[in-house]
């Protein structure tokens, strides 16, 4: 292997190259530290850090591939929806789910899309940070959680966008604090798009409109 073959091959493996860089120095060092300890001194720290580098830099790619570990999760943070002509693209996280940062009556929530969920739903902590109100004279109604049922409220949120969607007037079960700590968009936003399909670990939605509005909902 000649110098640029193995500089290529050290370029394609940077924490090999770092290490490797690290050691070197720390060596050079070592070299030094009689004749010149200021430098050999400043050498040293400089081995140091790389090695620590090279080590957090090992433990998240470590974490990234373990797909059910929370610095995973951290890693691979919610992101917007991407809009490629009509349609709005979600791309599939690490833990296998669709998640998308949208905006509630112009508030910043994250959601999970929850194909198995009736309705939109929120926190009651989500609720009141988006000026999300229980409609006047609604008594509540009971929803099938993966806790069990429980007793939601229901609200008309003015506006939920995300992408190129931006559904108005939507009805949205607002749960109470302890019983329910995601956000999910349900299939009351879901049926109302033209379509919906998975590909290639991606949600892919349809608007019906150009315009890609979706109008009032208040379920049934």
């Amino acid at each position: 292997m000649n110098l640029g073959e193995l500089g290529g091959f050290l370029f394609d493996q940077p924490l090999l190259a770092i290490t490797i860089a690290a050691i070197l120095l720390a060596v050079l060092a070592g070299m030094l530290a009689a004749n010149r300890p200021r430098l050999a001194h400043g050498l040293r720290n400089t081995a140091y850090l790389g090695l620590i580098g090279a080590l957090l830099l090992t433990v998240a790619e470590l974490a990234g591939h373990n797909t059910r570990s929370e610095a995973a999760m951290w890693l691979d943070r919610t992101r917007p929806a991407s809009v490629e002509g009509d349609e709005t693209v979600i791309a599939m996280r690490v833990d296998g789910h669709f998640w998308v940062e949208a905006e509630l009556n112009g508030t910043p929530v994250e959601f999970l899309i929850d194909t198995g969920a009736t309705y939109t739903g929120v926190s009651q902590n989500t609720a009141s940070r988006a000026g999300l109100a229980p409609d006047e004279g609604d008594e509540g109604m009971v929803l099938d959680t993966a806790n069990g049922p429980i007793v939601a409220r229901k609200g008309t949120a003015s506006s939920l966008r995300f992408g190129g969607i931006d559904a108005n007037g939507l009805t949205v079960a607002i749960a109470p604090n302890t019983e329910v700590e995601t956000n999910v968009i349900g299939m009351n936003l879901l049926s109302q798009l033209a379509s919906w399909r998975v590909e290639d670990n991606k949600l892919i939605l349809v608007p019906k409109t150009s315009d890609a509005q979706i109008g009032p909902n208040r379920g049934a």
